[in-house]
C-alpha cells in the first residue's frame, strides 16, 4: 500500500501557472507507476498523466499535452506536476495514485488522498 499526500493546489486565473506535488510513502519500492488523475465537480475523476518510478515512462491525457509535465524528484522522492498555460476547464480537484493501465485506461490502485483543490477563474 503507498499512501500520498498531495500538495501546491490553489486559485490562479486562465493562462498562469501551478505546480503540484505528489509525496508518496509506504511501500513505495514497489511502484511502477504513478500518475496523476483529476475530479471537476459533478464529473468522474480523470486520468491527466502517469510517469514510471524510474521516470523514463510517460504519459498524458490529450487534454493537457503540451500544457502539463509531469517528472519525478529522485532526491525528495516527489512526483511532480507542472501546469502551464491553464484553462477553467482545468479546475477540478487533482489526485496522485500508483496506477496501472489496463486496455488504455488508467486505474489508481491505492486509497485516495484527499487531493489539492485547483481552481482557474478570473
Amino acid at each position: 500500500q503507498v499512501h500520498v499526500v498531495e500538495s501546491g493546489g490553489g486559485l490562479v486565473q486562465p493562462g498562469e501557472s501551478l505546480r503540484l506535488s505528489c509525496a508518496p510513502s509506504g511501500s513505495i519500492w514497489g511502484i511502477d507507476h504513478m500518475a496523476w488523475f483529476r475530479q471537476a465537480p459533478g464529473k468522474e475523476r480523470e486520468f491527466v498523466a502517469a510517469i514510471t518510478w524510474s521516470g523514463d515512462n510517460i504519459v498524458y491525457a490529450d487534454s493537457v499535452k503540451g500544457r502539463f509535465t509531469i517528472s519525478r524528484d529522485g532526491a525528495e522522492n516527489t512526483v511532480d506536476l507542472q501546469m502551464n498555460s491553464l484553462k477553467p476547464e482545468d479546475t477540478a480537484t487533482y489526485y496522485c495514485n500508483r496506477a496501472r493501465v489496463v486496455a488504455g485506461d488508467w486505474y489508481g490502485l491505492d486509497s485516495w488522498g484527499k487531493g489539492t483543490l485547483v481552481t482557474i477563474s478570473t
